[in-house]
């Protein structure tokens, strides 16, 4: 018997052709590891920071989409391969993994990997989102971290800096927020990724954080 339902998995950026970069592989090659037959769920269509890579008809390349092909080319059978290609942050990654799929579908045991730099927001964030009502389902959630061991030094720190900035900025949102009614109100008028009543933003952001996306 599985001990998790499904294993989800954040995006962390794709190249041009659809190249996973180091540490993305390394988040999809632990689900080849520890793999027994559950759905495995693939998140993120890319990020505000750049614009997605295109494939040679000219269409977007989904960081979700990258990722369930290279699983696919490591031996996951299709049928259990599930994309979400609506999330453009770790939030939206919480929220549309559980809206779309997790709901859905009756899971309730899940085990999240990523990244150990993406890791301390990631599961503030998932356990938020899963624990928002209204919820039909006791949600049991683990998280496995995987090592950021190759990645550019300069950019990894750059990088970890970010994530305890965001980090502390979803505290904030967070407190505001009560019910899943109340993100999806917050998500579609207030962030930048899904409200239309917002600009998308110019952002400027260093070299070396762009090298983590």
């Amino acid at each position: 018997m599985n001990a998790h339902n499904a294993i989800l998995v954040p995006g962390g950026g794709v190249r041009e052709g659809g190249e996973l970069p180091l540490w993305v592989k390394r988040r999809f090659d632990r689900v080849v590891e520890i793999f027994k037959g559950e759905h495995v769920i693939t998140l993120s269509a890319g990020t505000l920071l750049k614009p997605p890579p295109l494939d040679d008809r000219g269409f977007p390349i989904f960081e979700s989409v990258a990722g369930a092909q290279y699983l696919i080319s490591k031996g996951i059978p299709t049928k259990k391969i599930l994309v979400e290609t609506c999330s453009y942050d770790t939030i939206g990654n919480g929220f549309f993994a559980r809206t779309i799929h997790v709901d859905t579908r009756g899971f309730r045991k899940l085990l999240i990997i990523t990244s150990e730099f993406h890791m301390p927001r990631t599961e503030n964030i998932f356990k938020w989102v899963f624990s928002l009502p209204p919820i039909s389902l006791r949600y049991e959630l683990d998280f496995e971290t995987v090592s950021d061991v190759g990645m550019d030094e300069k950019a990894l720190k750059t990088r970890k800096l970010a994530e305890k900035a965001n980090l502390a900025k979803f505290t904030i949102t967070k407190s505001r927020i009560h019910t899943l009614e109340e993100l999806h109100k917050w998500l579609f008028t207030k962030h930048d990724a899904y409200s239309m009543s917002i600009r998308p933003p110019q952002f400027k952001i260093s070299e070396n954080l762009l090298k983590t996306y």
